[in-house]
């Protein structure tokens, strides 16, 4: 019953996130009911319980009901869920619904728009900063917002060395910003690695969109957040790595 209403709250929260992703970066409301792309129809706030109860279409015309809001507030439960069932009631399991909040309002943004708000990651970075106040400690604290500044930075030269090779622009603003958040989660060494993570998460789905469309532009940043789901949830750390190396 518990992970069945934590379930419940993910999919509630990943409406908000999906709003979020979808109307804040063209400065449009939040508030906005789900509405139909066809006639205009105002559904209920949430789309995953309106999609299943009019069987998917549009209670006023009978159009298909776009899937991707309700992919996203699903998962958004079922990861609540699964991160209740990890950690329990305890500071990891809100720094982990807050890593898949932030997925799911970037990987709606991020692909509808290219864009990840820099909003979002200032609000996301105090979230995280608080949870771990209350965590570690203020001197521990102050620690990972050193190790963020410097996966920032690594990333912010990853861009420029992208840049010069490349020719054109390699990584939006948005990702280079969004490593602080990696820094104050991960630290110094998982950081990096995730990053090389997340590009080998990317290879084969950004092979498959260059071979489908003329259109080069591949959206990075769920896949940095895919990579930082998985650190956190397997807890790969600093020592697993150093091991990891060894071998």
């Amino acid at each position: 019953m518990q992970l069945l209403f934590i379930c419940f709250i993910g999919i509630v929260i990943g409406s908000i996130c999906t709003k979020v992703g979808m109307h804040f970066p063209i400065e449009e409301s939040i508030f906005e009911k789900s509405t139909c792309s066809h006639c205009g129809y105002k559904h209920s706030y949430i789309a995953f319980f309106n999609y299943f109860i009019n069987s998917g279409r549009c209670k006023n015309c009978g159009a298909r009901l776009r899937f991707l809001p309700v992919l996203n507030e699903a998962f958004t439960g079922l990861f609540f869920a699964l991160s209740y069932y990890i950690f329990g009631f305890s500071y990891s399991f809100f720094i982990a619904i807050g890593i898949i909040c932030l997925l799911m309002i970037i990987l709606i943004s991020d692909l509808n728009y290219m864009i990840i708000p820099d909003e979002v990651l200032v609000l996301f970075s105090a979230y995280f900063i608080l949870v771990l106040f209350f965590k570690i400690g203020l001197m521990s604290v102050l620690l990972q917002i050193g190790y963020g500044i410097f996966l920032f930075l690594v990333m912010y030269f990853i861009m420029i060395l992208g840049e010069v090779i490349l020719k054109k622009e390699s990584l939006g603003g948005g990702d280079v910003k969004m490593m602080f958040i990696f820094g104050l989660i991960l630290g110094p060494l998982s950081g990096v690695f995730s990053i090389f993570v997340a590009s080998f998460i990317a290879l084969p789905v950004s092979i498959i969109i260059m071979l489908k469309s003329d259109n080069n532009a591949i959206p990075f940043g769920p896949f940095l957040l895919i990579s930082l789901m998985l650190f956190f949830f397997l807890q790969i750390d600093t020592d697993f790595i150093i091991n990891l190396l060894r071998f």
